[in-house]
């Protein structure tokens, strides 16, 4: 399978525009990722073997651009502007105009932040969100190396070298209601979430 380096987010972007399949690492895991469109998410699908029931996050180049896909207060605004980019995944509303293959129809998405300038840059590059989800088989333990995704995920179209830090999932907070609460817990913490809100532990 095809590896390229930080020099080559043309390329990348190009397969990604052609509803193809790739692997990244992010700060937190190895992910997988395709872009916004109805037959890369199918794609998407196929390469990990995930069931139609499990929705996929989509990761954002910048704020703005989380903006142009889900509706977001002040509270939210705070938290992301806080944690992300960073081991954070942030539920929120979607927006009407987001269409139902997107998410399987549900009235929120999951969205991170891209995780460094390699990826956000590949983003800006393909113009849309990209769909971004652990390099794995659905339900399988997630990869911590290259020769892994290769073994586990043979349908990926390339592969971009690098590492990760954190090696643990982000951790994923509901800020799609008035009472935020953790989904998932990661390296931020409650307590952090709560630091920056001004509330008290």
């Amino acid at each position: 399978m095809k590896r390229y380096t930080e020099e080559d987010t043309g390329i990348l972007s190009e397969i990604l525009r052609n509803d193809g399949t790739i692997s990244v690492p992010t700060d937190t895991v190895y992910g997988v990722c395709a872009r916004m469109s109805e037959k890369a998410e199918a794609r998407l699908r196929e390469v990990k073997n995930r069931p139609k029931t499990k929705s996929f996050p989509l990761m954002c180049s910048d704020l703005a651009q989380i903006r142009e896909i889900a509706e977001t207060d002040e509270r939210a605004e705070r938290i992301i502007k806080a944690f992300m980019p960073g081991p954070v995944t942030v539920i929120l509303k979607k927006r009407e105009n987001v269409p139902a293959y997107v998410n399987g129809g549900m009235s929120t998405l999951a969205i991170r932040m891209a995780t460094s300038p390699v990826l956000k840059e590949l983003i800006e590059l393909t113009g849309t969100p990209v769909f971004m989800t652990s390099a794995n088989q659905s339900g399988e333990k997630t990869c911590t190396n290259l020769d892994e995704i290769e073994q586990a995920c043979p349908l990926l179209d390339g592969m971009l070298e690098g590492s990760t830090q954190f090696g643990e999932a982000s951790t994923i907070i509901d800020c799609s209601s008035s009472d935020i609460r953790i989904l998932r817990p990661g390296p931020v913490t409650l307590e952090d979430i709560k630091n920056v809100l001004g509330e008290e532990n």
